[in-house]
């Protein structure tokens, strides 16, 4: 019998998928289910039936696993910003290294081995150093909600308070509560500020400072075994990772479009009496053959942190026709990651080393990766 909005069923959780939902079966049908663990049976209401595939909301755990735990925060399972609360972090760190280790091998045939176990967070909760609010009149209550999308749909939660964010960080809630935006549909900035970076208002820097020095650890350990003598650090921002990374090279260059982000990383440079090193306002894919050239690319490492979306065709033809020694790739978004590395490894122009994966996210989704990749 097909299944049909509204039906209740229950459902053995076969896997976790990349996203966080789990993954049941009806007669072979798939159903996906937020909230669940390997291995659970659960009661569930279908919400929504695809051709391939049906959604479902979670009613009832029939039977728990070991690894379920009570969910610090009161508006989980409402609130979007995290899918992994009811799940011990121990199998939080499991769940995520499978999901990349699954997708790397579904989208490139990338061997399972390269991708290593998550290094875990020190503070899994009240890591966050930055968040955004959303406004929203709610009118049947006649009230403005400050908070964050739901989950389920496209409203906002209201919440007084985020167990994922640093303290700092909801005393600043509590002050944009007690003087709300004037009207909804205003997002607002909440951030605490990395000590000692210059970072204009809207420039990027990484939101867990707990992890941080284990990203960079990870990020010199690649670049030290390349065995480069020069490093372009590309999507450079305020030059966090090659300031971080100066001294394990005799000379860098950050280049980054943001002008203002750009002159924030020289003052940043300057102010850790970093010499060996420039910053360059210009479109990567616009510099980066010049650069190449300019450096010897065969003595040459290129950090790529892009944003969220990946790096854009031409970047990636561009890299693997200069072909430098070394690419060590930065994401938080294992899919477009996964794409990227497999049109670099494609020909087998470059191989891929390894694949480090850091949770800077946890409570969520979210993942960190670094890749170290080298021509062949």
């Amino acid at each position: 019998m097909a299944l049909q909005t509204g039906d209740k069923i229950t459902l053995t959780i076969e896997d976790i998928a990349f996203g966080g939902e789990g993954v049941g079966r009806k007669e072979d049908f798939v159903v996906f289910v937020p909230f669940v663990l390997l291995g659970e049976t659960v009661e569930v209401e279908i919400t929504e039936v695809k051709k391939n595939f049906a959604r479902a909301k979670l009613l009832r755990v029939e039977k728990a696993s070991p690894e379920r735990v009570e969910p610090q925060c009161v508006y989980f399972g409402k609130c979007g910003g995290c899918q992994y609360q009811h799940m011990d972090y121990a199998e939080q760190l499991r769940v995520k290294q499978k999901q990349i280790a699954d997708l790397f091998e579904r989208v490139g045939k990338i061997p399972r081995d390269v991708v290593r176990p998550v290094i875990p967070c020190p503070s899994p909760y009240g890591y966050r150093n930055r968040i955004m609010v959303r406004s929203q009149w709610n009118k049947p209550e006649q009230k403005l909600n400050i908070g964050f999308i739901r989950g389920d749909c496209g409203l906002v939660e209201d919440i007084e308070k985020c167990v994922i964010a640093e303290p700092a960080i909801n005393e600043q809630l509590l002050q944009v509560r007690a003087h709300p935006p004037p009207k909804g549909g205003i997002k607002v900035v909440l951030r605490v500020l990395p000590e000692d970076w210059e970072l204009p208002p809207d420039s990027f820097f990484q939101n867990n400072f707990f992890l941080l020095p284990k990203l960079v650890e990870t990020a010199r350990a690649f670049l030290q075994a390349g065995q480069v003598k020069h490093l372009a650090d590309l999507y450079c921002g305020v030059g966090f990772f090659g300031i971080e990374l100066a001294n394990s090279v005799e000379s860098f260059t950050g280049v980054e479009y943001d002008r203002r982000a750009i002159q924030a990383a020289q003052k940043n440079a300057s102010s850790r009496g970093i010499t060996n090193g420039q910053f360059i306002a210009a479109k990567v894919e616009e510099i980066l053959p010049e650069l190449l050239q300019k450096i010897r690319g065969q003595e040459t490492a290129v950090l790529i942190d892009p944003p969220r979306k990946g790096c854009g065709p031409e970047i990636l033809k561009l890299l693997r026709e200069t072909r430098p020694r070394q690419i060590i790739y930065v994401s938080c978004h294992p899919a477009t990651m996964a794409r990227d590395l497999n049109i670099l490894r494609a020909e087998n122009v470059f191989n891929l080393l390894h694949v480090q994966p850091l949770d800077m996210f946890p409570q969520t989704q979210h993942v960190e990766c670094v890749a170290d990749l080298r021509a062949e």
